[in-house]
């Protein structure tokens, strides 16, 4: 089960961005209330609600901050949110899927649209890459949770399908359904996971030469920053020896 990890580049990348608390912190409040208004506004009784609070407290948002955004949920004159997914190209011939929470869909359509066509790609159709990914449970444990045969063993005991370790940590892959379940019988092994998500996992992955690869990642670096997006998923593979040139 054991494999090299594509990811990693991409986790590193995320992880020198969290300086923006304040931007993450509203879109995870925001992936919390439209969770809670989806379901019970309590998390043991409604799975993707647990993700959301699980996610929030990986990066210490505060509990207040958390039960404000359950709380809105149920406010009558609160933001009504939905969920769009943009497809499209990037750099190198990188498939990109953009997964946004919005309340005016034209406003985020033309932001997304223009993030593509300034940084080397191009806003596709719905379904026009993601036929190259499968949706999975993505759960991600810091290196210091264990070592690759501890947390192998936990995860294939807990019923994961692959999991790919490296210097950085490890990330455990599930079938899209048993991501709670696999998550919760985890956290009694491992304890509380970094990441516990929905993700897009790219079938084949694209690798990317320097050039290629600073555009696509100022490509990201825009859709990251726009307050709309959640996630920002790829099918690129950046180098260990690409990424310190770019540094």
């Amino acid at each position: 089960m054991a494999g090299h990890s594509k990811f990693k580049n991409i986790m590193h990348r995320k992880g020198a961005q969290d300086k923006k608390r304040s931007a993450m912190f509203s879109k995870l409040s925001r992936e919390i209330t439209v969770a809670a208004k989806m379901g019970m506004p309590d998390p043991d009784m409604n799975p993707r609600l647990r993700l959301a609070v699980n996610a929030a407290k990986a990066q210490s948002m505060p509990k207040d901050n958390i039960q404000r955004a359950i709380d809105k949920a149920s406010a009558q004159d609160g933001e009504n949110y939905e969920e769009v997914r943009y497809e499209g190209y990037g750099p190198g011939g990188s498939a990109i899927i953009v997964e946004a929470l919005t309340d005016n869909r034209n406003r985020t359509a033309t932001n997304i649209r223009t993030a593509f066509s300034k940084n080397g790609g191009n806003l596709g159709t719905e379904g026009s890459v993601a036929h190259g990914f499968e949706r999975l449970g993505l759960i991600v444990y810091p290196a210091e949770a264990g070592s690759e045969d501890k947390v192998l063993e936990a995860a294939m005991e807990a019923g994961a399908d692959d999991i790919a370790s490296s210097a950085d940590g490890h990330e455990i892959w599930t079938a899209a359904e048993d991501l709670h379940q696999v998550a919760t019988d985890l956290e009694k092994a491992l304890g509380e996971a970094e990441t516990v998500k929905l993700a897009w996992k790219p079938n084949l992955t694209v690798d990317m030469d320097e050039k290629n690869a600073a555009t696509l990642l100022k490509l990201i670096d825009v859709l990251d920053d726009d307050d709309d997006v959640q996630t920002v998923w790829g099918n690129y593979d950046i180098s260990d020896e690409v990424m310190e040139k770019l540094d």
